[in-house]
């Protein structure tokens, strides 16, 4: 059993997670100070730093977090995918949601971003990307798709392009999307 104040500080730390996801889509990484992270959880700028060794180290860990949630997500999708086919119908079915400008979609973009200049974050996203890539290369496998890792690392690759494309207005996507990644795994 767990005191009251460890669960209390549980519940500090979840808030200032997830209020620095919150702000990282809303005004992008480098907007999110300790001050507007505080507020946001509702806690003063000190308990960010009790919580978290910096605010590096807390961006990081909301943002794979988040990734990893999403990432989960998709690979349920994946689980009811018959042919290799359904699975790119599942893969888009699974982002059909997210129109690029989302909070997810920013919240990847940001995190890409950011990976750019941090090698730490770099690590942390291709980890938290590492065991889609694996589980969906498996699927392909499975399925017949010759190469199928290099395959699954192409159409995970497509995928965020496509939601990228989505935020610029480029009206990627739809039957057209899915015909053209379908003929990669035929």
């Amino acid at each position: 059993m767990s005191s009251p104040a460890s669960e209390r500080g549980r519940e500090v730390r979840q808030r200032l997670l997830a209020g620095a996801v919150e702000l990282i889509a809303e005004r992008g990484w480098t907007a999110v100070s300790t001050r507007t992270l505080a507020e946001r959880a509702g806690v003063t700028p000190s308990v960010v730093h009790y919580h978290f060794p910096s605010m590096q180290a807390l961006l990081r860990e909301a943002v794979t977090t988040g990734m990893r949630a999403a990432v989960s997500e998709l690979d349920a999708y994946l689980d009811s995918a018959g042919g290799a086919g359904d699975l790119v119908e599942a893969m888009l079915a699974s982002v059909g949601s997210y129109s690029g400008t989302d909070p997810t979609s920013m919240l990847f973009i940001e995190a890409y971003l950011a990976a750019t200049r941090d090698d730490t974050l770099r690590d942390d996203i291709a980890d938290a990307l590492h065991g889609l890539r694996v589980s969906l290369g498996r699927r392909l496998a499975d399925r017949g798709v010759a190469d199928p890792d290099g395959t699954a690392a192409v159409l995970l690759a497509a995928l965020d392009g496509v939601l990228l494309h989505r935020g610029l207005g480029g009206g990627v996507g739809g039957p057209a999307a899915a015909a053209i990644l379908r003929r990669l795994v035929t």
